[in-house]
């Protein structure tokens, strides 16, 4: 038998290493361990990785692709698609749909030379109204930039500031057409982020939504420069483990809804976390269900992730899912539409 050469030994050591980092990350969404958490970040970069693995043994000693196409299998069937594959969005005319879009407005501050100092209040307001959303869920939300001339059609509105802080980037609004009929918010323990929700009523019957704001992890790529890297490792850790805290809080409170419920919101986290699996339970994802493509909402370091999410109860059937690239906040929005299926 031919000995391996060298660089193929070390081919496959590189290749063991990913094919464990992608397990380790098929762990997370099942453990509580936050230091495990980091790892889910990395999940399409690991598939990615061990499918150049398959192909390199494919052309080369196959006995050896099939540990990443052992490892690839498992992590589908555990985590999901990161890869939404449904057909060409087409425009939703159905009388009973219900558009929610979420956003995070980063304080309706924009970017520029100086740093993120703009108003973009009057963009972003635009913007919905061009799109004309039937509630909107908005996070890092500062009323001040809000005028009275603006959002008018939404004239039910529930709102979770800061104390008398009105100007406080952890601030959440819903801005609904339908009435509410109840309000109320949900306060994280040791954190400015929290949730706020809404007793909506569409013809004869009643939505609770959820608008949530998952601990940041306030990292920024020079950020790196200037931290120790234990201490931001620590940091980090104890983000992750406060997001866990905070996700069965809303949990709790999604079990405990006497309606069906819809949740969005920035998690501040994947789709491969403990947080969004604890959250989402049996609960619907709109990009997965309608969506197409990669999902992102946000970059970070040039690399996109989806971390802003529309979950919904089994009873409703998401009819679209739009991702949008209109590059105002450092998050991109998302819209969704919905109806209850055949009741």
């Amino acid at each position: 038998m031919k000995r391996m050469s060298f660089f193929k030994k070390f081919m496959l050591f590189l290749n063991v290493i990913a094919a464990i980092c992608l397990v380790l990350a098929c762990i997370v969404p099942y453990t509580s361990i936050a230091s495990l958490a980091f790892i889910s970040l990395t999940v399409p970069a690991l598939v990615l990785i061990n499918m150049l693995f398959f192909l390199y043994w494919l052309f080369g000693k196959k006995i050896y692709m099939t540990l990443s196409l052992s490892i690839l299998i498992f992590g589908y069937f555990t985590l999901g698609s990161f890869i939404a594959f449904n057909g060409r969005q087409r425009p939703v005319n159905d009388v009973d749909a219900i558009s929610l879009l979420s956003y995070n407005v980063l304080g309706f501050h924009g970017k520029n030379q100086d740093g993120w100092g703009v108003n973009t209040g009057p963009e972003i307001v635009d913007f919905i109204e061009n799109e004309n959303p039937d509630i909107i869920c908005f996070q890092e939300f500062q009323p001040i930039y809000i005028k009275n001339r603006m959002l008018t059609k939404y004239t039910f509105v529930a709102n979770k500031f800061e104390g008398q802080n009105v100007e406080s980037p952890k601030n959440l609004s819903i801005y609904s057409k339908f009435p509410i009929i109840n309000k109320d918010v949900l306060d994280f323990p040791d954190t400015y982020n929290g949730a706020v929700y809404a007793d909506i009523v569409y013809k004869n019957d009643t939505i609770r939504l959820f608008n949530v704001h998952l601990e940041s992890l306030s990292i920024r790529p020079n950020y790196f420069k200037k931290e120790r890297s234990d201490k931001l490792f620590v940091r980090l850790r104890d983000s992750f483990a406060k997001q866990q805290k905070q996700s069965d809080i809303i949990r709790q409170h999604i079990n405990l809804s006497p309606y069906p419920v819809i949740v969005s919101g920035d998690f501040n986290n994947t789709q491969f976390s403990k947080v969004y699996f604890n959250i989402k339970g049996d609960l619907k994802d709109s990009f997965l269900e309608s969506g197409r493509g990669y999902g992102e909402t946000i970059k970070f370091w040039k690399f996109p992730f989806r971390i802003d999410m529309i979950l919904g109860d089994p009873s409703f059937t998401f009819l679209s899912h739009k991702n949008y690239k209109i590059d105002i906040s450092d998050h991109e929005p998302i819209m969704a539409t919905f109806k209850w299926s055949g009741e």
